[in-house]
C-alpha cells in the first residue's frame, strides 16, 4: 500500500497569499472611494431636508431661518440637527433673511478625506453647488 501525502506546500501557499493580497491591494481602495461616494447622499437629502423646512418657515413667518434657528424645534426653528444622520456633514444655514436662505453641508470625519465634494451648499432658488460641479449628480 502507498502512503499518499495530501496537503499543501509552503510554496503554494505563499502563491495563495501573494494573489489574495494582490486582490486586496485592488479592491480596498476602490471600495473606500465608492463609500465616500455613496455618504454623499446623506449631505444632499439634508440641504434638502433644510430647503423645504426654510420654505414651511417662511410660509408662517414671512422670513427665512437664520443659522441660530437651524436646530429649533418647530415653529420657533427649523428642527434640523447641526449635523446628518450618520455623522458624515455638519450643515449649518450660512445666510437666512427675509429675501432669502443659503445653506452648506460640509464633510466631517473620514468623509473629509473627499475632497473632490467636501462641501454641498442650497440656496433659496434651487440652486445647488459643490466643491466639484458634478457632485450633486
Amino acid at each position: 500500500m502507498k502512503n499518499s501525502v495530501a496537503g499543501l506546500t509552503l510554496i503554494e501557499l505563499m502563491v495563495v497569499v501573494v494573489i489574495v493580497a494582490i486582490l486586496a491591494s485592488i479592491a480596498v481602495p476602490s471600495y473606500r472611494h465608492h463609500l465616500l461616494r455613496t455618504h454623499r447622499t446623506e449631505a444632499k437629502r439634508a440641504l434638502l431636508s433644510i430647503s423645504a423646512a426654510q420654505e414651511r418657515f417662511y410660509l408662517q413667518n414671512n422670513t427665512y431661518a437664520s443659522s441660530s434657528e437651524l436646530t429649533i424645534a418647530p415653529p420657533a426653528g427649523l428642527g434640523i440637527p447641526a449635523t446628518t444622520e450618520n455623522g458624515h456633514y455638519e450643515v449649518a444655514i450660512t445666510s437666512g433673511t427675509v429675501t432669502g436662505f443659503s445653506a452648506t453641508a460640509t464633510a466631517q470625519g473620514g468623509q473629509a478625506r473627499d475632497s473632490r465634494c467636501a462641501t454641498f451648499t442650497i440656496d433659496h432658488a434651487g440652486s445647488r453647488t459643490a466643491t466639484s460641479a458634478d457632485c450633486w449628480n
